[in-house]
């Protein structure tokens, strides 16, 4: 989502507080700011990461996803902080994450070697560090996606709504890498199960019976 559609409602209901004595300063409840420092911690946490992930890193094609990633990572980082401390819409636009190019996703499974735990540093591979990457941007993407619907102020709601798409993309590209290297195996129903699966649900028909509401108002 590009911010251009990041734009304020035409008409918008003051916000009121129930407390007298408090005048706020900006618009951001006080949940939303604990949501928005685990947030922006958690970015930090996740950027940093990728950097001790980059020197562990031995394919180049891997290498290439990390570092694409990083730097849409961090250009987004940026744009979060400035407009979680203005309150206001960021200078830069948001941006969307683009996949270089998409591939076939492979079906099915291949004779593979038990995995264990690594016994020392020098254990570490890139079907791991893809692992680690990948596990690291479907949490960041949950984090966004569970704060935004409580976060007060518009701009920063709209900010942060936008990036989930985005860690969704980052998290199916590392995902496809690991596909197409046999780390992420994708095996498949056979096909009765599959066509029985497929057919469990069906769109309703016609307006639904809603029940009348006759139940007296609490106060």
């Amino acid at each position: 989502m590009n911010s251009n559609s990041i734009q304020p409602p035409n008409r918008m209901q003051p916000a009121t507080n129930a407390n007298p004595g408090f005048t706020p300063q900006m618009n951001h409840g006080g949940h939303e700011m604990f949501d928005m420092h685990e947030i922006l911690s958690g970015a930090i946490n996740v950027l940093d990461q990728y950097m001790i992930f980059r020197t562990f890193v031995q394919d180049n094609e891997l290498l290439d996803i990390l570092d694409r990633q990083y730097n849409f990572m961090l250009s987004q980082y940026n744009l979060t902080a400035e407009c979680f401390s203005t309150g206001h819409k960021p200078q830069q636009e948001t941006a969307t994450y683009m996949i270089p190019n998409i591939v076939p996703l492979v079906y099915g499974l291949k004779p593979s070697a038990p995995k264990k735990p690594n016994q020392s540093l020098s254990d570490v591979k890139d079907a791991g560090i893809s692992g680690h990457m990948l596990g690291l941007i479907k949490s960041h993407a949950s984090l966004l996606a569970m704060s935004a619907p409580e976060i007060t102020n518009g701009a920063v709601r709209r900010v942060i709504a936008s990036q989930v798409q985005q860690f969704i993309e980052m998290a199916y590209e590392i995902f496809m890498y690991q596909n197409q290297h046999a780390y992420y195996q994708v095996p498949q129903l056979n096909a009765n199960d599959t066509t029985q699966m497929l057919q469990a649900y069906v769109p309703a028909n016609g307006a639904p019976q809603m029940p009348p509401h006759n139940k007296p108002p609490l106060h």
